[in-house]
């Protein structure tokens, strides 16, 4: 799993490593928040691969033993760099505590 870091990389939610998304993948000129990737290939950079948006509410929900709403909550007030793309929900999303 991956979130939008603040300069238009991504990094992984559990240990923080910075990842692209792989240039062949439909995604790869798109700005999503978060990710779910199923690969990482490393070459000269860490690619992701097999990528697709989510929500990260679902994170918490489907795996609360892993995923805990603090790291969550913490990285979903980073803001969208100025490139073309969103998270395709339009607005800002709020979530309760």
């Amino acid at each position: 799993t991956a979130r939008l870091a603040s300069e238009g990389s991504y990094k992984t939610v559990k240990h923080n490593l910075s990842v692209l998304i792989h240039p062949s993948s439909c995604l790869h000129k798109e700005v999503k928040r978060w990710l779910i990737y199923f690969e990482l290939v490393l070459t000269n950079k860490e690619y992701m691969r097999q990528v697709i948006e989510i929500d990260p509410k679902w994170l918490v929900e489907i795996a609360p033993h892993y995923y805990k709403k603090k790291e969550i909550l913490d990285s979903s007030q980073v803001k969208m760099p100025k490139k073309v793309g969103s998270s395709g929900r339009g607005g800002e999303e709020t979530w309760e505590q």
